[in-house]
């Protein structure tokens, strides 16, 4: 790697190899190359005179790319396939003239990227999966340790610590069914000529109009896809790019959320994210434990969500059949909103298998404010022991704001209980027991079980080999 010019930290600090693969010259330009293969074979099959031995030639080369060579060419041509059809023509002397017959630049260009952006969202399932899983386990674990509930991120109903993991796995849950949508809904462009009309293959099939429509569909299979899209222009619609990167924005959206919640949380030094035994938290105050890790998942997951509107610009300028404006940015957005995504969720990912909970710390919060919550139920055993609702209602009020000014104006402890065990109208009243947290946390423990059961070990059922799949190592 040189260290003279910019280097793109997606591929050196945060992405995976795979990922950054997909995305690389070599398998873009190798691509290219098979699908010039396939619409050889095809034509050959249909009746054009192309040769085996033309098409053996072709095969033969398909991964031995000059890029020298093809840069060589690009620089006179100023056209990026031109220069490779040029370069790939230079190995295969007895093919070279079939090379992309009747195609346009849109059929190696686009139909690799679809190639692409299919292989990256498999790849990013089986992440999500994995994330998944391990947010599973840990709400399972938890799923009855009472904590401070938070609404208008300020103190609420208790629920527990498994069901507000639960929370976070649902939003991924609601990620995977997008990515199995847009899976299933992916199409290749085919074979559609110049404008999307076919017309140079109608006039090399010699007006055969079931030629033309059985070289687009076998061109498809081939690849990988079950079929093309019914039209196009002389790509397929930018809509399709825009559905996808707004998938990936949207698992963008569930860590930055669970990211935030973790970063409050690590806050309060109820639950921490993985810190490592040499780990440096900050450069001047060595005691510090920063939570690193999801910083630098929302982050990342910040820049994949905000690369989405240059997805939705691009579908609404395409002018009428096409216009080269998408071409520049795509190859920037497209590529950087999958490999900042695969970087989140690799994240999300180490961070879930190593975080750390404080049972002893959320204990001391949840009971800080519990006076507080407790005052319905303490208010209705009142009337139980004969008390008058109203009147109860108005001595709990007073003590009440009693008590928030002592925390509040003075930074003492909260004294609500002793307040009102010391009224005589709530003599008869076991406070004690009206201060189990457990009390309080509703079917928090069901519905974390019910979640897992229902929506969880589907997941894990339909995608057994994603479970078994290793950890990718944080680089940095």
């Amino acid at each position: 790697m040189s260290h003279e010019i910019y280097q793109n930290p997606l591929n050196t600090r945060y992405a995976s190899r795979e990922m950054s693969a997909i995305w690389s010259d070599q398998r873009k330009h190798s691509t290219w190359r098979r699908l010039w293969v396939v619409l050889a074979e095809c034509q050959r099959e249909l009746g054009l005179p192309i040769t085996e031995g033309q098409i053996a030639e072709l095969r033969a080369s398909v991964d031995n790319i000059d890029f020298a060579r093809a840069a060589h060419h690009e620089k006179i041509r100023r056209h990026d396939v031109m220069a490779h059809v040029e370069t790939y023509k230079e190995l295969c002397p007895t093919a070279g003239g079939i090379i992309h017959l009747g195609a346009t630049s849109c059929y190696v260009t686009d139909n690799t990227e679809l190639i692409q952006m299919r292989d990256s969202l498999q790849l990013l399932r089986s992440r999500l999966v994995q994330v998944i899983d391990r947010l599973a386990r840990f709400a399972a674990e938890y799923r009855g340790l009472p904590c401070l509930g938070y609404t208008h991120l300020q103190p609420a109903q208790p629920t527990t610590v498994g069901k507000r993991a639960t929370l976070w796995c649902h939003d991924l849950a609601l990620d995977l069914e997008e990515i199995e949508h847009r899976l299933a809904s992916l199409k290749f462009r085919g074979a559609k000529g110049t404008t999307g009309t076919q017309a140079t293959f109608l006039h090399l099939f010699g007006g055969d109009h079931a030629k033309c429509e059985r070289l687009d569909q076998m061109v498809a299979e081939r690849m990988g896809f079950p079929s093309s899209y019914p039209v196009t222009g002389q790509t397929y619609s930018r809509k399709v790019d825009a559905q996808v990167m707004a998938t990936l924005s949207g698992i963008g959206q569930s860590a930055h959320k669970a990211g935030s919640d973790l970063r409050i949380l690590q806050s309060r030094k109820e639950i921490e994210e993985p810190f490592e035994s040499g780990q440096i938290g900050s450069s001047a105050m060595a005691y510090k434990r920063n939570p690193m890790r999801a910083e630098r998942m929302c982050a990342l997951a910040r820049f994949a969500m905000s690369l989405t509107a240059n997805a939705e610009q691009t579908q609404a300028t395409q002018w009428l059949e096409r216009t080269l404006d998408d071409s520049a940015n795509r190859r920037l957005a497209i590529a950087q909103s999958f490999l900042a995504t695969d970087a989140v969720l690799i994240i999300y990912r180490n961070v879930t298998d190593g975080l750390v909970v404080y049972p002893k710390v959320i204990e001391k919060h949840l009971n800080e404010e519990l006076p507080f919550m407790a005052t319905e139920e303490i208010m209705m055993a009142g009337v139980q022991q004969g008390g008058d609702r109203q009147e109860l209602h108005e001595l709990i009020r007073v003590h009440s704001h009693a008590a928030a000014r002592e925390v509040k104006e003075f930074g003492r402890a909260n004294d609500l209980i002793d307040r009102l065990k010391a009224d005589p109208a709530f003599a008869k009243v076991d406070m004690e027991s009206m201060l189990d947290g457990k009390r309080f946390i509703g079917r928090s423990p069901e519905q974390v079980d019910a979640f897992i059961a229902g929506v969880v070990d589907p997941i894990r059922g339909k995608y057994p080999e994603a479970l078994a799949g290793a950890a990718v190592e944080l680089k940095v």
